[in-house]
């Protein structure tokens, strides 16, 4: 695996880094055409940039969220502890509310509460200090967890294989390797000549405008096709696995993912193809027992009536917009983690995986 034993917590093309009380977010909606930063500097800045996607994947909300926590507790610098618990925990809340389905971000938050607990009373630039280094050690926790999972999951891609991923789990969405398309960057790089099939993900083209940007730029070998081409590649024998990332994972092994990923689940057991699931085990939520239990986000009608800001249907045309369908445990094949591969009974291999 590239880099030394030990990460640097930033380094050059990082998707995501902080500095100087600044959030820089590369902001995920300006590419593949344009590659610039955003500067965030306060919680609502952060909320904005999650909600309207500008930094999007599971991973990489989590660490944009408890940046924001720290920039809330900046706010308060002047005023004394009760003023920065109040405006960290108000920060907390604002950003918890910007989308309800990735465990990530609630994981991220949890910690940075954690840590406003244990710095109850002290100073208020010890307890801003303490935040820092809370938020700093996600993310570097986030990029060493990567790393893992994309050398756990070598197990899986077989030489010469052709693999099918939708939505985009690269770097972009992780921090530095990615999940799923992490996986498919370092076999790659392990010179296993693997070709990828990249679903463009409707309604918003995470797959061609993201996915296929980061594997072009590591020299992967990939095709780009319509959602709708994924059973006539499957039937055509070019496809030996499915591989995608995931925003939450049940207890039982029920799994949300980007819209579209369970019919791709569903015609890879008709193709008798395995289907894979890449996410850490901050992913993993014990506390949810089934699929049933996770929120599924509903987006604005907009973003299916509309590419690029055109029009391509009616306007008033009635929508449905889930970001999110739940993929049943029986259809994964195996999970993907920083432990390890996980396999069914997902009930026990879960709970030993998270510890």
């Amino acid at each position: 695996m590239p880099g030394p034993p030990q990460e640097p917590l930033y380094q050059r093309g990082d998707s995501i880094f902080f500095e100087d009380d600044t959030l820089f977010v590369l902001d995920q909606t300006a590419l593949p055409r344009l590659h610039v930063y955003l500067e965030l500097t306060n919680p609502r800045d952060v909320v904005d940039a999650i909600r309207r996607l500008a930094v999007r994947g599971a991973m990489a909300i989590g660490v944009a969220g408890a940046y924001g926590v720290l920039l809330g507790a900046t706010t308060a610098r002047g005023g004394g502890p009760d003023a920065v618990t109040v405006a960290a925990r108000e920060a907390i809340a604002e950003i918890g509310a910007s989308r309800p389905t990735a465990r990530n971000l609630f994981w991220a938050l949890e910690r940075m509460e954690a840590a406003l607990r244990e710095s109850t009373g002290a100073d208020p630039s010890k307890m801003i200090e303490e935040l820092r280094a809370r938020a700093d050690q996600i993310a570097l926790d986030t990029i060493l967890t990567n790393r893992r999972l994309v050398e756990a999951g070598q197990e899986l891609i077989d030489k010469g294989a052709g693999v099918l991923t939708h939505c985009n789990s690269g770097p972009l969405a992780a921090l530095r390797y990615g999940t799923a398309v992490g996986v498919l960057i370092e076999a790659h790089r392990l010179g296993k000549d693997i070709h990828v099939y990249v679903d463009e993900t409707r309604p918003l083209l995470q797959g061609s405008r993201l996915t296929a940007w980061e594997l072009g730029n590591a020299g992967v070998p990939y095709t780009l096709m319509p959602d709708g081409a994924a059973a006539y590649v499957m039937s055509r024998g070019a496809v030996q696995a499915v591989l995608t990332g995931a925003d939450r994972v049940a207890a039982n092994g029920d799994t949300a993912n980007k819209i579209g990923t369970y019919g791709l689940a569903v015609l890879a057991r008709a193709h008798g193809i395995p289907f894979y699931i890449a996410a850490p085990c901050s992913t993993v939520d014990l506390a949810c027992a089934s699929g049933d239990g996770i929120v599924i986000e509903e987006r604005g009608p907009d973003e299916v009536r509309c590419i690029a800001g055109q029009p391509t249907a009616p306007r008033g045309a009635p929508v449905l917009n889930p970001a999110f369908d739940i993929t049943p445990a029986d259809y994964i094949s195996a999970i993907v983690t920083e432990k390890g591969v996980l396999r069914a009974p997902y009930p026990e291999s879960l709970v030993v995986a998270r510890g």
